[in-house]
């Protein structure tokens, strides 16, 4: 079973759909646009149901078979923000919003997802349920975890949930995933190291701040080197340093600004610890303090066994044997780990093809992937659950 015709025939209009929502991005819950377009068109496509403001602006769609005996219903999720960047692609098509661009390719997955419900919409061959999840707020804003608090699990029943997020570097018409850890859990901290300012021609009348701050920066890079055990994984990454505003002088306050990512319980358990304990521990030998804030957020992207079996056999239907790959676990943090939490499911890589990497300026969604991913959607619903 290779790429439907169907999926293929619906190639240019989906692509119409994607670019249209990559030229206009918004950010985490303020989707409203967005949110919008989904809604009209899945009401257009004839779903059952059409239900917004679901995890404050997810949208859902309900999608019965032509027979709906076996009562089984199963989850199809896509995101829908964008992330808070300015675009150097150069297309024409590039965000037209200052500050905002589809750098993750969300506007793919929502127009591959949108594809698949119309393609369902239209056949409904299979026996049962298929719900369509548009979820808001993947970058940083726990989205997913507002939509199953808001009952998306239990008011629809899903027994199975799946997703699905673009991979630069793998060849279109391909995909990746793997039981067990795909992606990492994704924590974040603030340090914010108070010393004695002080004018910078008398360094001894104060507690240089930003030496102390330094310091912290590269003892932190040494809690994976030699607090971790080596056959474990763990990323501990400061992205913000900052103190001062004057060249002759030293500073009362800085701040480190940073994430943390793990794969098992006890390592973040671990490198929580020693955050903290180097941060205030180096702060107090120069004669500063360091006030330690760590925010627990997503957790691991654990994919389950059967459902990642199930997953990996319907791309192989659709890309061919050869073309599905079992990736090793990825330091990338996804909240769709808040679904996968509720009810049993999968996460897979599609290919992207040799694309700028996801977060990059230069990103765009490679819209041969298209057919793929309708292809696969379309797929896993007909044959978990057969006419």
């Amino acid at each position: 079973m290779p790429i439907i015709n169907r999926a293929a025939d619906l190639q240019d209009e989906i692509t119409v759909w994607r670019r249209d929502l990559h030229e206009n991005p918004e950010l985490l819950y303020d989707v409203h646009r967005t949110a919008a377009v989904v809604a009209e068109k899945l009401k257009a496509f004839g779903c059952d149901e059409v239900v917004p403001g679901i995890g404050k602006t997810g949208v859902v769609g309900v999608i019965r078979g032509r027979k709906h005996g076996s009562g089984r219903v199963i989850g199809l999720r896509a995101d829908m923000d964008a992330l808070p960047m300015e675009e150097m692609t150069g297309l024409p098509y590039a965000s037209k919003v200052k500050g905002k661009m589809h750098a993750c390719g969300h506007d793919g997955h929502t127009a591959m997802l949108l594809g698949a419900a119309k393609y369902l919409s239209e056949t409904r061959n299979f026996d049962g349920t298929a719900v369509v999840v548009f979820q808001p707020a993947e970058e940083g804003g726990a989205g997913g975890k507002a939509m199953v608090d808001d009952g998306l699990v239990t008011r629809w029943g899903l027994q199975e949930v799946y997703g699905m997020h673009n991979a630069p570097g793998l060849p279109v018409g391909t995909f990746a995933s793997r039981p067990g850890p795909l992606l990492a859990a994704s924590d974040f901290f603030d340090i914010v190291v108070e010393g004695k300012g002080s004018h910078a021609a008398e360094p001894h009348k104060g507690v240089d701040t930003l030496v102390v701050t330094a310091n912290i920066l590269l003892a932190l890079q040494t809690i994976v080197a030699r607090n971790l055990d080596p056959l474990k994984s763990g990323v501990v990454t400061v992205g913000i340093m900052k103190g001062g505003n004057a060249s002759n002088v030293i500073p009362q306050l800085a701040e480190l600004h940073g994430t943390v990512r793990t794969l098992l319980p006890e390592v973040r358990d671990l490198l929580e610890q020693r955050v903290g304990e180097v941060a205030r521990g180096i702060a107090a030998s120069y004669g500063a303090e360091a006030r330690v804030s760590y925010m627990r957020n997503y957790p691991v992207t654990r994919n389950h066994e059967r459902e990642t079996a199930f997953a990996m056999k319907v791309a192989k239907d659709v890309a061919g044997e050869g073309r599905v790959i079992e990736t090793p676990p990825i330091m990338g943090g996804e909240d769709f780990a808040f679904m996968l939490e509720a009810c049993p499911g999968n996460m897979i890589f599609i290919g992207n093809g040799d694309t700028a990497a996801c977060h990059h300026p230069a990103y765009d969604f490679n819209d041969a992937a298209i057919p793929h991913g309708v292809s696969y959607w379309a797929r896993l619903v007909e044959t978990a659950m057969p006419a």
